[in-house]
């Protein structure tokens, strides 16, 4: 079979300087905060084009403590996609705040900056933008609403190390935004890990307070916080990492190129790119209106694929107290049952990349 993906690979390639980065901080003997993370906090602050990050302890967390450092709380409301993974919902629910939903452009998958303003309420405090599958949102329009509206912005920036939106990087354009370093990630950790970037120093300091009991000094505890905290041994690999980054973001678009220009797509929707976007390719996310076939038969011939996401959040369980209709949202549950995520990443082999290029048309071929 070839991989969806493969995580042995990359601590492979960088086995020396990891475990160096490892070894560093076990004879330390500091584990928690310390030069570790501060280094990597301003590394990764320097990388995202943004004057500070504040290192948590995983992706859900980044986005919960911004929001609460924005101020968002019980009776608020915060605008959300309705086509993403459902970590964006609960950050605006553990607030105590309503997430509301908006649709996705079919092209890019991401919210759909035309429909925002008419989700807009008194109650709204926040728009919450996805750069779904590492394709930047359309960010212009969103902040040029929010101003107009007197909102905060807040981008769930998860799946989109590197990219860039009209020639900058993603990391602060906005209020803040929120990033995951799970293993998966094009920065991925060794464990769960996660970040703020923001260029506004009372919002960074409000989140590293709460991420850290509420304290800013030992022992003294201003509001009630919580235990998010970057270990210093995550710190110091994604340190390693990030070094790596643009290398490995550069191995995603040629295969991402590939598959563009290579895959007969009689029979699929293949992801659109515009020209203000440079996306990094975390997913090759296509649709295929009967996409279980499909994806039943590349499992036979040998290519592992997966669906980012088969149930929308508001059809989720975890919701059902909100009374969300099914059809209420049809974008979003139409693309949960045509998208299918094809093998992508920096350590799938061009020989399997080609592989499943010829697997894909022999299928949209019968």
């Amino acid at each position: 079979m070839i991989p969806f993906l493969d995580l042995r690979s990359p601590y492979d390639e960088l086995k020396g300087e990891i475990d160096e980065a490892i070894s560093r901080v076990l004879n330390s003997g500091w584990y928690i905060g310390g030069t570790e993370l501060e280094s990597f906090e301003a590394e990764y602050a320097n990388y995202c084009e943004a004057k500070y990050a504040v290192g948590v302890a995983n992706g859900l967390d980044a986005l919960h403590l911004a929001l609460l450092a924005l101020g968002v709380g019980p009776g608020d409301e915060v605008i959300v996609p309705s086509n993403t993974y459902i970590a964006t919902w609960l950050a605006v629910s553990q607030c105590g705040a309503m997430p509301v939903p908006v649709e996705p452009d079919e092209r890019t998958y991401n919210i759909d900056p035309a429909r925002i303003e008419a989700a807009i309420t008194p109650k709204t405090k926040v728009i919450l933008p996805v750069h779904l599958y590492g394709q930047p949102v359309d960010l212009d329009p969103i902040l040029a609403i929010a101003k107009k509206n007197g909102l905060y912005v807040l981008e769930d920036g998860a799946q989109v190390h590197g990219a860039k939106y009209k020639g900058q990087r993603i990391g602060s354009h906005s209020d803040a935004v929120a990033w995951s370093f799970y293993p998966g990630k094009n920065l991925g950790a060794l464990g769960d890990g996660g970040a703020v970037t923001t260029n506004n120093d009372k919002l960074a300091k409000k989140i590293a307070v709460l991420r850290n009991y509420g304290s800013s000094q030992k022992y003294v505890n201003d509001v009630r916080g919580f235990n998010s905290r970057l270990d210093s041994l995550q710190a110091a690999i994604l340190r390693v990492k990030l070094r790596y980054l643009d290398q490995w973001n550069d191995r995603r678009k040629n295969i991402a190129h590939r598959y563009l220009n290579e895959i007969n797509d009689s029979e699929l929707i293949l992801p659109s790119v515009p020209e203000w976007s440079d996306p990094v390719w975390h997913l090759f996310v296509v649709r295929h209106k009967d996409r279980d076939i499909f994806q039943n038969k590349l499992s036979k011939s040998g290519v592992s694929t997966l669906i980012h996401y088969p149930i929308p959040p508001h059809l989720q369980k975890a919701y059902l107290d909100k009374k969300f209709q099914q059809g209420s949202l049809p974008i979003a549950e139409y693309m949960a049952k045509t998208i299918i995520s094809l093998p992508i990443g920096p350590h799938l082999d061009l020989k399997d990349a080609s592989r499943v290029v010829e697997e894909v048309n022999k299928v949209n071929a019968e």
